[in-house]
This record gives C-alpha cells, sequence and structure tokens, in this order.
C-alpha cells in the first residue's frame, strides 16, 4: 500500500516521521501468523496508519481489531479512515487498558529527549535518554504475555540498557537490517515472556549479538525475503481495552465530541433525574420554625403567594459557614500572658427573595433575610 501523502512523505525527515520502507514492512508481515479468534492489535505511532492496516490485512482483517495513535493531526485523519480507532493526540496524554493487545507495532521516533520548561525529561532510567527508549516504556505494558513484538529503531539505539530489557521482557528475540538502510534501522521481533518463565541463558547468546549490534561492530543479518523459521503467531484475546481515550482535548476534539453525544449529557434523565422526581407531601402542616428551617435549608424554592397580602415573592434559601474568632487572655503564675485564639463555626441561614409583586414600591428588588 503506497503512501497517501507524497507531499508528507516528501518531508518526513524534517517532521521526524520514518515510515517502514514497503519492502521491509512486506517481509515482517511474512513472519507473523493469525490465530484462531479475536486478534486485537495496535501502533502506538501509527502514521498514517498504513503499517498496522497491512498488519490487519495479512492476519485477516475480519478477526483483527485495529488501534492506533499518532501525533500529527493530518496523519491521524488519515490513520482513522483504516483503523478501527485512532486517537489523535501524544502517547503520553493516553490513557490505554495494559495487556490489551496481541501485537505491538513499534516505529518510535527518532532522537534524544529534551528537557521540559521544568528540567524534566519524563524518562525513567539509567541510561541515554533516548525517544525510542521513552516509547518503549510506555507500550510495554499494553502487550499481553504472549503477544508479539515489532520493534524498528536505528541501531546504534541498542545499548546495555535498552539490551537489558529487550532480553528480560521477550523470547524468541530475533533481529534484522530493514531493507531501506537510509535510516540505519533494524527490526527485532520478540514474544512478550515473564521473566521467571524464561531460562536463566535463554537469551545471552542474543544479548550479545544485540550489543554488538549496537556498538556497530556486526551488521544485522539481511531481512529474509521468505520467513524461513516459526512464525510469531498473534494470540487472541476476549475483549479488547476497556480504555483507550485521550487524557486532554484540543478545543477542536472538545467540539468534536459535544456534537457526537449531543451535548455533555445526552440522557438528562440518567444523571440529573433524581432532581426532578416530585417530592412527597409532609404528614402534617408545617409550623413556622419547620418552614424557616426548610427555607434556609435551600429544600423550599420558588414562588411564593401570600393569601393575605397578595405579595408574589420568588424564594430561594441557602445556608453558608462563618467562622467567628474569640481571644482569651490568661495570667500564668510566674505572672506572663498566654493567648489563646478560639475559632467557632457558626452557620449563617440565608433567605433571598425577588420582589414580583406588580406595583410594590420593592418591586424587582432582592430582599434578603439573614
Amino acid at each position: 500500500m503506497a503512501l497517501m501523502f507524497p507531499r508528507l512523505a516528501r518531508n518526513f525527515i524534517k517532521n521526524g516521521y520514518f515510515p517502514t520502507d514497503e519492502p521491509t514492512l512486506e517481509r515482517v508481515l511474512s513472519a507473523l501468523a493469525p490465530s484462531q479468534g479475536q486478534m486485537h492489535i495496535i501502533d502506538p505511532c501509527a502514521g498514517e496508519g498504513v503499517a498496522i492496516a497491512e498488519a490487519a490485512h495479512a492476519l485477516g482483517r475480519r478477526q483483527s481489531q485495529v488501534y492506533a495513535v499518532e501525533y500529527d493531526l493530518e496523519r491521524a485523519r488519515h490513520a482513522k479512515r483504516l483503523v478501527n480507532q485512532c486517537i489523535q493526540g501524544d502517547l503520553m496524554d493516553t490513557l490505554i487498558s495494559r495487556q490489551s493487545f496481541g501485537l505491538l507495532w513499534l516505529n518510535p521516533p527518532y532522537g534524544d529527549l529534551s528537557k521540559d520548561a521544568n528540567g524534566n525529561i519524563g524518562y525513567q532510567g539509567q541510561g541515554r535518554p533516548r525517544l525510542e527508549k521513552l516509547f518503549y516504556q510506555k507500550t510495554l505494558p499494553l502487550l499481553q504475555y504472549g503477544g508479539v513484538l515489532v520493534f524498528i529503531i536505528p541501531h546504534y539505539v541498542l545499548d546495555d540498557e535498552l539490551v537489558g530489557w529487550l532480553t528480560r521482557h521477550y523470547s524468541g528475540l530475533r533481529v534484522f537490517q530493514a531493507v531501506d538502510e537510509q535510516f540505519k534501522q533494524v527490526v527485532i521481533l520478540g514474544t512478550r515472556t515473564r521473566q521467571r518463565d524464561q531460562a536463566p541463558d535463554a537469551n545471552k547468546s542474543i544479548r550479545a549479538l544485540l550489543l554488538q549490534i549496537g556498538q556497530g561492530l556486526t551488521p544485522a543479518d539481511a531481512l529474509p525475503q521468505e520467513w524461513p523459521f516459526l512464525p510469531y503467531t498473534v494470540p487472541s484475546s476476549v475483549n479488547g481495552p476497556e480504555q483507550f481515550f485521550r487524557v486532554s482535548l484540543e478545543p477542536e476534539q472538545f467540539a468534536e465530541e459535544v456534537s457526537r453525544l449531543q451535548g455533555l449529557w445526552p440522557q438528562w434523565d440518567t444523571h440529573l433525574g433524581a432532581g426532578q422526581q416530585s417530592l412527597r407531601p409532609p404528614a402534617r402542616a408545617l409550623s413556622h420554625w419547620h418552614l424557616a428551617l426548610a427555607l434556609a435549608a435551600g429544600a423550599i424554592s420558588g414562588v411564593v403567594r401570600s393569601p393575605t397580602t397578595g405579595k408574589v415573592l420568588v424564594v430561594k434559601g441557602d445556608t453558608h459557614k462563618e467562622k467567628t474568632s474569640a481571644v482569651e487572655y490568661t495570667e500564668r503564675d510566674d505572672g506572663s500572658i498566654s493567648e489563646t485564639r478560639i475559632l467557632t463555626d457558626k452557620f449563617v441561614p440565608i433567605i433571598r427573595a425577588w420582589d414580583m409583586t406588580p406595583g410594590s414600591y420593592t418591586q424587582g428588588q432582592v430582599l434578603t433575610i439573614r
């Protein structure tokens, strides 16, 4: 599948956009095999969504539920046409359920991390802070155990720290040189495994190989045109992610959500129905004290008409808390004076009435009873 936006493709270096080249994509897909059942797959740096959409077609589009995250607005709009759900925004500003996906296609942004205004870089590690490592840390929990990782990064990012993470988190690791060598990329495939389930020296040889490739001492093998090994089977999952959304919204996205939901609360009765229910009448007539208390508490409000004077008032009561202070002085035995400040909470009822009586000299005024 060719890129749909040639202008974006021409400027991908300047924009930090490194799409997977088509020969590499085709050869990696030959290493994947579907399982029986519904599969959920994700690309957290989806670009235009081409790579993860092709993965879905290779695994079986009807069996695959495809999720994507893309920062760039224009690329995200295109990705939304190819996947089931797409978040436009920063991956670090998303909330996605853990262990929800059988395939993680990770071709993250490349480069060193820069500090923010507070001097933070958001990276939890001891080695060189890189974007590739930050995205690895963020996306590792999304992959279920037994799930397949496709990790595409420049070979020089493979330092001791990143190699240690890979060999602890994955089994069956293999590394190959990408077909297009312009960006010095390698493709790493593996199956997520609990560390306790791995043999002690299972990844010793691949660890040494990854370090040598990262240091430029050994080139990675070429990615085979036809996959000669056992395929990586993408496991199925019963349910997809319960949470898949962006934490904050841009004004444009907020407007889209309001338009889609026809307001913030499309089911008004569900949220506010309890306040619309009619109240039962009291068992007996309220005394003046009960009436004053109910008014002050806000339980009684609305239009009140006096049967004797004909006054029409719009009444609303409320109660707020005030603090009263007092100071006590005490003389000690040694002649010194101690000062004690006492703060006491005091509940103050306030009843406001808007005089709507025709011809009244206070018509239109708000009367306050404290």
